[in-house]
């Protein structure tokens, strides 16, 4: 039985992968649409890369949405020195064909949660929570369609990436994360000491790389191009492959491990501005609200990815 799924993302390389891997298991997933938001880069290219990449995949049959151009309350801070001018430097682009839709992509959102049957839709969010969280501000009601959001980002163990308390997409928009994850919705997070498991090792760009089809080219020049900072920066094998993280635990929920926990988002300004303080050791009386993951079967990982774009054209 497919699972219904609305992608939230702001591509991003490791965006670009996760939505990929997604639209290439239509057996496993129905992705009713992609739903843009500014973070890696700014709304007019987030919403660009989500409508090269249906292209690429060749799937036209999955709408494209444009959602928040700004966080809830911050300016809005992006990540051109890791993800390129564009948010998916490393490919040679052709002309766009998918078209974006009409409709705003947090009132698609609301919609398609009124919709559906009761826990129904499961959220898949890649980016910042401005779109998910401005859904449940204005239609408070929606969350009774929501099966689960999973979502990658915020760290504990591993700390920030972006400050040493806050992790990229939490820190874009540290107020839209706190509506989330105070909405009552199931919530599974799979934060940066997953993803900093999973790395982008010379012999797994190699295996992209060698698919043969257009996809994996595209693939393997993303991440070409994404590696080279992230292995500057963390002195690493290879890049963490974030955000992929997040369809592979639909697919095959084995690869990962954790437990539910208490989960809050630090909203006051200061150093920890964005930190998922998370509640691991059981140190709070607060009740659990959220499944961490905590470990990766990163073999596993990327045999997935590989396997499933290679089904792509």
């Amino acid at each position: 039985m497919t699972r219904a799924i609305v992608i939230d993302t702001d591509p991003g390389q490791d965006d670009a992968l996760a939505i990929l891997l997604a639209l290439a298991a239509p057996e496993a997933l129905d992705v009713r649409g992609i739903v843009a938001v500014a973070g890696n880069v700014p709304l007019p290219l987030t919403q660009k890369n989500a409508c090269r990449l249906v292209d690429l995949s060749g799937r036209d049959d999955v709408p494209v949405y444009a959602g928040c151009a700004r966080p809830m309350v911050r300016d809005l801070i992006t990540a051109e020195n890791v993800h390129g001018n564009s948010g998916v430097d490393g490919y040679d682009w052709p002309q766009t064909k998918t078209p974006l839709q009409d409709q705003h992509g947090v009132d698609f959102i609301i919609e398609t949660l009124m919709h559906a049957g009761v826990g129904e839709i499961t959220l898949c969010t890649l980016g910042p929570l401005t779109n998910i969280a401005m859904a449940l501000v204005k239609e408070p009601r929606c969350v009774r369609g929501i099966r689960e959001i999973v979502m990658m980002g915020g760290g504990f163990f591993e700390g920030g990436n972006t400050t040493p308390a806050a992790e990229f997409n939490i820190l874009v928009d540290p107020h839209a994360a706190h509506v989330v994850f105070t909405s009552g919705a199931t919530l599974t997070l799979i934060p940066l000491d997953v993803t900093h498991k999973a790395l982008v090792t010379a012999d797994r760009l190699a295996a992209m790389a060698a698919l043969g089809n257009e996809t994996g080219k595209a693939c393997a020049g993303m991440l070409s191009y994404f590696n080279r900072h992230d292995v500057e920066k963390y002195g690493s094998q290879g890049a963490p492959l974030h955000d992929p993280c997040v369809i592979a635990y639909l697919l095959k929920p084995e690869l990962f491990s954790g437990k539910k926990i208490p989960v809050q988002i630090e909203i006051s300004d200061g150093l920890t501005l964005g930190m998922t303080v998370m509640d691991w050791w059981g140190t709070t009386t607060e009740a659990p609200n959220c499944t961490v993951m905590r470990h990766i079967d990163a073999d596993g990982y990327f045999d997935l990815l590989t396997t499933h774009l290679a089904r792509l054209p």
